[in-house]
């Protein structure tokens, strides 16, 4: 059965820290803690249950270990540094390079931090990542963390799928947010209103114009006297403007963990 990281094991990791290495396994995962590991009870006992069951599949599925911690304190630690050592001293991740991420979520001082390893690095880029802490972000401020973790769970699920079948999610990349029903019929009116006025304009432009049946008829006699004509090319001129060039240049940033592993990830505040 699998274990809970219990709170007194996390104090003692962090002081072992640059003293011990991780044990990691060649191949599938590890196995040995739940995904879910809510050590400042955020959630109730169904809504984890629940939480693990969704992470385990997609995890399983996508072959990629995808956890979620929650703490209400980080021993003085930084949100990057208590990520890190709770990934690779609980052995989290799949095969023999621990691909995987983890989201901290901290309210001692309502932080939130995503660690990647392996090939978790390459599908949650800097930028994606950033995005999907804004679509958590609201969730995390009001209190809704199952809601929160479900968004992270969708995402981190299509993020995959998208880095394993085309291009990962990054900078001019990103998923776009869908638009909410209740614009659609808002959309359809003011079309309809803006196609009125403007066809109404027109018309009532036209109102001093007759139909004639000849084109002849438009011309006022003797006002027309075309004697000689030609077309001459005087001149040509090219205009090259230059393209503006993008200077982010997008991708993962990494850093050595305490254990010394390679991770990426980023985090902010809610």
């Amino acid at each position: 059965m699998k274990k809970k990281i219990l709170v007194i094991m996390i104090s003692f990791v962090l002081c072992l820290c640059g003293t011990v290495s991780a044990f990691a396994e060649d191949e599938g995962f590890a196995d040995e803690y739940e995904r879910v590991q809510d050590l400042a009870e955020l959630l109730s006992d169904s809504e984890e249950e629940a939480l693990i069951d969704k992470l385990d599949e997609i995890s399983e599925r996508q072959k990629m270990d995808i956890i979620v911690l929650t703490t209400d304190t980080l021993e003085g630690s930084t949100p990057r540094d208590f990520a890190d050592d709770i990934y690779d001293y609980a052995n989290f991740g799949y095969g023999a390079n621990r691909d995987g991420l983890l989201l901290l979520i901290s309210t001692e001082d309502n932080d939130w931090y995503i660690s990647t390893c392996g090939y978790g690095i390459t599908a949650f880029t800097d930028a994606g990542i950033e995005y999907i802490g804004e679509q958590m972000k609201e969730d995390l401020s009001g209190g809704n963390f199952a809601e929160a973790f479900n968004t992270y769970a969708q995402l981190c699920d299509d993020f995959i799928t998208q880095a394993r079948t085309g291009a990962p999610y990054d900078i001019g990349n990103l998923p776009r947010e869908p638009l909410p029903l209740i614009w659609i019929p808002i959309s359809l009116a003011i079309g309809i209103c803006l196609s009125f006025l403007i066809i109404g304009t027109m018309k009532a432009k036209l109102k001093t114009v007759r139909f004639q049946a000849a084109a002849r008829n438009y011309i006022k006699n003797g006002s027309l006297n075309i004697t000689e004509s030609r077309d001459l090319f005087l001149y040509n001129t090219v205009t090259r403007t230059e393209r503006p060039k993008n200077n982010s240049s997008g991708g993962s940033s990494t850093h050595t963990s305490s254990s010394g592993s390679t991770h990426g990830g980023g985090g902010g505040k809610f």
